[in-house]
């Protein structure tokens, strides 16, 4: 367990909390066997999805921000998009998936009050760590400082110390971006086509006019 700092530990980000301290290791072994938790060599988190950049507006869409913070946190370094960046007037960002997983969970950290120099350490952690622990990790927090959780025993262990107030569970919100993401448009990395969503409304849309 280890939590973005706020005067109580020392260290670097995540700095560890004396007993409670635990490394993914310790709490679970190894990363999950390919296909568990829905991660595997083509579709995980650093899987197929890295041939594939969501415009702004998408990534708006799928996470429920406006685009004035999505424009601000990425002129401002606290989620810059890693596909490609803005190089002026008429060029289009493009976030990677692990980006947009990124966004919605620096949303709900900011929705719960927590401060953004605690979220902008969290994000550096986040960034720094394989699609495997990513998936399997619970963020936990009190409103001041963000704790990571890399198993069960951790998260009682943090609520029973009272300082978990809610949590984020993150290969959730990795499936719920998936699901947003696959209604809507992406644009290839390697040759600039739009990759068409499935719909279901559109879908029907078709069916009908094909019927009159």
């Amino acid at each position: 367990m280890r939590s973005t700092g706020d005067g109580l530990a020392t260290g670097g980000p995540y700095p560890t909390r004396g007993a409670l301290a635990r490394t993914a290791a310790d709490a679970g072994g190894g990363p999950p066997a390919d296909g568990q938790d829905g991660l595997d060599g083509q579709d995980g988190l650093d899987g197929q999805n890295q041939q594939i950049g969501y415009r702004g507006p998408t990534a708006c869409a799928a996470t429920g921000i406006t685009y004035r913070q999505l424009d601000y946190w990425a002129r401002t370094g606290l989620v810059e998009p890693s596909v490609r960046p803005a190089y002026g007037s008429g060029t289009q960002r493009l976030y990677s998936f692990r980006d947009v997983v990124v966004l919605k969970i620096v949303k709900r950290l900011l929705d719960t009050g927590v401060s953004l120099q605690n979220i902008r350490t969290a994000v550096q952690h986040l960034r720094s760590v394989g699609p495997a622990e990513l998936a399997r990790m619970t963020l936990m927090s009190d409103g001041a400082t963000v704790y990571e959780c890399t198993s069960p025993d951790e998260v009682v262990d943090l609520l029973q110390g009272g300082q978990g107030v809610f949590g984020i569970a993150v290969g959730v919100v990795w499936r719920d971006v998936e699901s947003s993401l696959s209604l809507m448009h992406g644009e290839r990395v390697d040759t600039g086509e739009t990759l068409v969503g499935h719909n279901p409304a559109d879908e029907l849309a078709r069916r009908r006019n094909r019927a009159v």
